[in-house]
């Protein structure tokens, strides 16, 4: 597995992969603008050099929010998931935050599964949050407090 920063060489790869797997994609132009604004954003190939995942990560005032993880769904099941997250809630306790958030689908059970294993747990919903086919989803929110000196993952 290699992990690395996303770079605008990805964006294509990265957009088509959110376009499987979500009901409510985010954008090429998305992802685009959160490598502009500097979001920690880091993508995985898989030993084929092919995508097999992605994340992005805010920062700020000792919070961090993972904002989008999603893992191709033929290599799902495999570690690729887990070593994402904890690679970004490790990028997280680097740059100074204290807790992280997430939101999931109340659909998702496997995501749900892969962050409370993470320790993660349940602070409250979001009504209609997630657009789908059938209209809005709910999400979860979801809270971790983090340590600055957390090495879930070693890159490279």
């Amino acid at each position: 597995m290699n992990l690395r920063p996303m770079l605008a060489k990805d964006l294509d790869a990265v957009a088509d992969l959110e376009s499987r797997i979500s009901p409510g994609p985010w954008t090429r132009g998305i992802f685009r603008d959160c490598i502009q604004a500097g979001y920690d954003a880091w993508v995985m190939d898989d030993e084929a050099d092919d995508l097999a995942a992605f994340g992005v990560l805010s920062t700020g005032a000792a919070e961090a929010h993972v904002l989008n993880l999603g893992v191709s769904p033929t290599l799902r099941r495999r570690g690729y998931g887990r070593k994402m997250l904890m690679h970004l809630l490790c990028r997280a306790g680097q740059l100074g935050a204290e807790r992280a958030f997430l939101e999931v689908r109340v659909s998702n059970v496997a995501a749900q599964q892969l962050y409370r294993s993470a320790g993660f747990h349940e602070i409250g919903v979001r009504l209609n949050y997630y657009r789908n086919i059938e209209g809005r989803e709910d999400a979860l929110i979801l809270s971790l407090p983090l340590q600055r000196d957390m090495h879930f993952f070693k890159e490279g």
